[in-house]
């Protein structure tokens, strides 16, 4: 899920009136959408080059440190 995707998701959230279940269930659902995409996306950083993060501007520096975060972290 792209984070427009979780903002779309959001969204709709807070235009319908919903059961609370059903309310606390999408969250949930979005909440593990995010962590699976910033588990994904730091293990594609492990595996680019030099060249390709000095493109996207980061160091391998910082891609240690993003690598060093958990799941459930910014």
């Amino acid at each position: 899920m792209t984070q427009d995707q979780t903002h779309s998701a959001l969204g709709y959230l807070a235009m319908r009136q919903l059961p609370p279940l059903a309310v606390v269930a999408l969250r949930v659902a979005v909440m593990i959408a995010k962590w699976e995409e910033r588990r994904r996306t730091r293990r594609a950083l492990r595996h680019l080059d030099v060249h390709l993060l000095e493109d996207v501007g980061l160091s391998r520096g910082d891609v240690s440190r993003e690598l060093g975060r958990r799941f459930w972290q910014r």
